[in-house]
């Protein structure tokens, strides 16, 4: 099966010039939790509500603070074309539960979540991404590594 086949099509994208109050609206206007952050044609980061509250709020930045200060700049992403149990072994590998969905011309063209991949798949690959997004710290937390010290 393709990433094509689960991914979901219908995506809102936030600007780096947008407000973090205009994406967490857009947010809460289609029930999502993440959005493609684009400028130019081109995907440059994401922005997720955790993002707003970790990176923006607990910060102290206001409501008019801008989308580049709380995105996440380096996105891993995914190709439509590709085989969906890889995608998901490598969701676990990254430790991310979204990968934007690009086609060949590196253009925005959906967004796969491990929800997209535990619908109708059966355990495996969603457990095998579950595994792996599960583990403690990773490149993207929200405090930029491994956890350490007590509770780690």
């Amino acid at each position: 099966m393709k990433v094509s086949d689960k991914m979901t099509r219908n995506l809102r994208v936030a600007s780096p010039d947008d407000t973090i109050q205009q994406a967490a609206r857009s947010m809460a206007e289609c029930d999502a939790g993440v959005l493609p952050v684009g400028q130019d044609d081109r995907l440059v980061g994401m922005v997720t509500d955790r993002d707003i509250a970790v990176r923006g709020v607990a910060e102290g930045k206001a409501l008019d603070a801008k989308v580049r200060d709380v995105m996440t700049p380096d996105v891993k992403y995914c190709f439509e074309d590709e085989d969906l149990d890889q995608v998901s072994r490598r969701m676990g590998e990254q430790q991310v539960r979204r990968l934007p969905v690009m086609d060949r011309n590196k253009r925005l063209v959906g967004i796969l979540s491990l929800g997209d991949v535990a619908m109708g798949e059966g355990p495996k690959p969603a457990g095998d991404a579950l595994s792996g997004v599960s583990r403690p710290g990773g490149e993207h937390s929200q405090t930029g590594g491994p956890r350490t010290g007590p509770g780690a």
